[in-house]
């Protein structure tokens, strides 16, 4: 049985944008583009071999959060992730608006 979250400082290049971004074992999307990738069962396992791009569709609030819904773009898997103070906040504003529609 995996652990429900493990810790992995990792640095990638972001597969959307191409923006270089530094990990801090939190890290789970680009805060650029705020796109993910699907590579978690449990966040940070390492253990799915799904793989591809994961888009950022929608911002919920919860509390004084914001949480980031990411779908998968092959396999359609979602997956709720907090923002993090580094995200860029007009990418944030611009999931917003996308779904405001």
């Amino acid at each position: 049985m995996s652990k429900l979250f493990s810790k992995n400082i990792e640095n990638f290049i972001c597969e959307n944008c191409g923006a270089q971004v530094k990990g801090n074992g939190y890290t789970n999307h680009c805060p650029h583009c705020l796109y993910s990738k699907h590579v978690d069962i449990n966040p940070g396992d390492r253990d799915c071999t799904c793989g591809s791009l994961m888009e950022p569709l929608q911002i919920e609030k919860k509390g004084s959060e914001l949480i980031i819904v990411h779908r998968c773009l092959k396999c359609g898997f979602v997956r709720k992730n907090k923002t993090s103070p580094e995200d860029n906040f007009d990418s944030i504003i611009a999931v917003m608006k996308k779904t405001s529609l």
